[in-house]
């Protein structure tokens, strides 16, 4: 910029008029290098800033920036940090998938964020899309939920929940005289309550739409308040119905039991011993309490170090967090959800063959077949919306797709080795 000189010959207006126009230019350089030292992320973000917390009603443009930026949005609760782990667990490359499909295809139809595919612990494809990369944080949605899971299983295995048994009011004493009084933990975990929920998200009046939104009575956390007022719409036990409302209920139970943060127990049980190599971030409610639920923001390939760290066992040094059998539990059926060969476990979603998989809306997931060795995480903004049946149909058909390719790998490897003579005697 060239530099300005005023004469002291100059008119007091022109001499005004100038400085103005030096200061406003100085701004102006400032907010563009301000602008531009902003990571990439928040660039986006500021460019589409949602303005309303109901992230179900955004428009596209504003998922593609808030889904990066969620623990750094205005309109939403703070955010609890859980630190990098200090030993960050290796994910080797492999060799490169062989996949019978357009892999950019399949991503631009997802409108996929992240694509990765671990075999036997190693990077065998790796993709990013909508500006995304590996630096970046994505929110999980309902992955969340198979999160919260583990950490119950840690709870009983460390004492602080005496059984998957006991009665939910053992824990949240102020949910008794409510629907919940004959719930446990178990019924809770597999959403097997009975009690009435409804979970459309493209209903502005459902109760997901809603509870957020609730104001609570003085000294009760916010979600309690709501929860407590529902009605039983059928005996505990004797139906699944689908409810986030009633995972977020898991997270307070557990948080009342650990009498610590959420952030921190999810720290000390996984994101630390699993060795995940950036820091996550986890959502709050307005009462301060984490959104079990949903909303924990990862790196995605921290989510695929967590599909490998239960794919393991959920071992640390060779013991596993969680009871003896407990993870077997949680990830097969416990209880049918109407359709042919899937089932739900403890707040993970099974399948027949013996895979299974965290999901939430938009596209979020991690895919696990310990049987293959293989874990799957996808991070997207559906353009069909929050449950977009196309995506997902899309989305299983490319999980086939990778096991299949594995399978070939395998029978090619077989038919390999099996065609060497044995070497003849010396």
């Amino acid at each position: 910029m060239a530099q300005i000189r005023i004469g002291t010959n100059t008119p007091p207006s022109m001499k005004l008029k100038t400085f103005a126009v030096t200061f406003l230019a100085a701004i102006a350089m400032a907010a563009t290098a301000g602008w531009l030292s902003l990571d990439k992320e928040t660039r986006a973000l500021l460019a589409t800033l949602p303005t309303n917390a109901n992230v179900l009603f955004w428009t596209q443009a504003q998922r593609d920036a808030g889904f990066r930026a969620l623990d750094r949005l205005p309109v939403l609760a703070k955010s609890h940090v859980v630190p990098a782990s200090i030993t960050p667990l290796a994910l080797p490359p492999g060799p490169p998938l062989k996949l019978p499909l357009d892999v950019d295809a399949f991503m631009a139809g997802q409108r996929s964020a992240a694509l990765i595919v671990l075999h036997d612990g190693k990077v065998r494809l790796e993709r990013y899309g909508l500006g995304f990369d590996a630096s970046g944080r994505w929110t999980s949605f309902s992955v969340a939920k198979s999160v919260t899971s583990t950490l119950v299983g840690a709870a009983i295995r460390d004492g602080f929940i005496k059984s998957m048994d006991d009665k939910v009011t053992d824990y949240i004493p102020q949910m008794k005289g409510s629907a919940y009084d004959d719930v446990s933990v178990r019924q809770l975990m597999t959403m097997t309550s009975g009690v009435r929920w409804n979970e459309d998200y493209a209903d502005p009046s459902s109760d997901v739409a809603r509870f957020n939104n609730h104001k609570p009575e003085e000294g009760v956390n916010a979600l309690v308040s709501y929860m407590r007022r529902l009605p039983r719409d059928v005996p505990a036990g004797t139906r699944w119905h689908y409810s986030t409302g009633e995972t977020n209920l898991i997270g307070i139970l557990l948080a009342q039991a650990v009498k610590k943060p959420l952030a921190t127990y999810l720290s000390e049980k996984i994101w630390g011993p699993a060795g995940m190599e950036q820091q996550a971030t986890w959502i709050l409610s307005k009462t301060g309490q984490e959104i079990s639920g949903c909303c924990i923001q990862a790196a995605a390939r921290d989510f695929a170090r967590f599909g490998l760290f239960i794919a393991n066992g959920a071992r640390v040094n060779g013991q596993s967090i969680v009871p003896e059998g407990w993870l077997a539990e949680a990830t097969s059926t416990r209880v049918g959800i109407g359709q042919p060969e899937r089932g739900y476990g403890y707040q993970w979603w099974t399948l027949a063959d013996g895979s299974f998989m965290a999901r939430g809306i938009f596209g979020q997931g991690i895919f696990i077949d310990p049987k293959r060795k293989l874990v799957i995480v996808t991070n997207a903004n559906w353009a069909g919306g929050a449950r977009d049946p196309v995506a997902a149909a899309a989305r299983e058909g490319f999980f086939k797709a990778v096991q299949k390719a594995v399978d070939d790998e395998t029978v090619g490897f077989k038919n390999s080795t099996s065609s060497i003579s044995p070497a003849g005697p010396l």
